[in-house]
């Protein structure tokens, strides 16, 4: 099987190249090497095999070109998490981008388009389980730009079998945005912002990649919306003190108010964002004290026969072998 990965040198892009690598598959990886995460995912991939090309998905005729003879896409480039773009950055890559890579799949003959979304399109707090029906109230530019671009790719699915995939928090082997929290926890300087009560549904990267290769596979698939998640909801509270024993440290009980840091991170954003500078805080690095989730498994165990295998427990002993294992912990 040829497989194209749009944003292949990112955290899950990856880990998804990796694995299919592994299997047989001749992958293919549209990506960028802005960061030492990407230039670092980069060479892993293509020592095993994969072929790295850096572009941009609002490069339209190059997608063009990157799709002749590709059978599965996987569509993960997204803009993110910078604080310090305009809005319209997210319109371009998340919408126009997406437009771009399903018109070139479908001139291309792809077989199967899966499409990377998020749980974002929910919004911070919902009270209940949350499921692929639930309403989307996306609070961010980046939520609302994904929801966007998942109506642009159910336009689609006439033409060309497409999967969305609502991807809920992702750790594991190879993520470097969890690592600022086990490096605080295993310094003794996190502190709690808030009460800690919020809920979490994370989802382990080898978890997460069964899935997305479910989603490739299962012929009941197409044309379907699937949110993926792991096997437990936790508190923050609960997290952290799961990691905090993982690494041996025990940590000071002192609380800040959340209210005061979202205060705060909304004017570093009015200051900064203007200049085109990163804030140190901003609105979205508060998520992480803030959004509550609790994810159905339903639909991905019934039509996917999707089952998460790792605990976060099992999942945070790994994740700390492999930050210790690079020197990063």
């Amino acid at each position: 099987m040829n497989v194209l990965i749009t944003g292949g040198t990112g955290f899950i892009g990856s880990r998804l190249a990796l694995k299919l690598l592994e299997s047989g598959a001749c992958v293919r990886v549209l990506g960028q090497a802005n960061t030492e995460a990407e230039a670092e995912n980069k060479r892993l991939i293509e020592a095993q095999g994969a072929e790295v090309v850096l572009a941009s998905v609002l490069d339209r005729e190059n997608l063009f070109e990157l799709a002749k003879g590709i059978d599965l896409v996987y569509h993960l480039a997204a803009a993110q998490h910078e604080a310090n773009v305009p809005d319209q950055r997210f319109w371009d890559v998340n919408v126009g981008g997406t437009r771009n890579m399903l018109e070139a799949s479908l001139k291309g003959g792809v077989k199967r388009f899966v499409h990377g979304s998020t749980i974002g399109v929910y919004g911070s707090a919902v009270d209940g389980t949350i499921d692929e029906q639930s309403p989307l109230r996306p609070e961010n530019i980046y939520g609302i730009t994904k929801v966007e671009g998942e109506k642009l790719v159910r336009s689609f699915q006439d033409r060309l079998p497409v999967v969305i995939i609502r991807i809920s928090e992702t750790y594991g082997s190879g993520d470097r945005r969890l690592l600022k929290l086990f490096k605080s926890i295993k310094k003794k300087v996190f502190f709690m912002i808030g009460s800690g009560r919020n809920l979490h549904h994370l989802i382990y990267i080898d978890d997460l990649i069964a899935g997305l290769l479910l989603a490739a596979k299962v012929d009941d698939a197409a044309g379907q919306t699937f949110v993926l998640a792991g096997k437990e909801a936790l508190t923050t509270n609960e997290m952290v003190a799961v990691i905090a024993e993982e690494v041996g440290v025990k940590l000071w009980p002192f609380r800040a108010p959340l209210a005061l840091f979202l205060l705060a991170a909304i004017v570093m954003e009015g200051a900064l964002r203007p200049f085109g500078i990163q804030p140190p805080l901003h609105r979205r690095r508060m998520d992480f004290f803030k959004k509550s989730f609790v994810l159905s498994p339903d639909l991905a165990a019934r039509v996917l026969d999707f089952t998460p295998c790792h605990s976060f427990r099992q999942g945070v002993a790994e994740t700390a072998k492999w930050y210790t294992d690079m020197g990063y912990l």
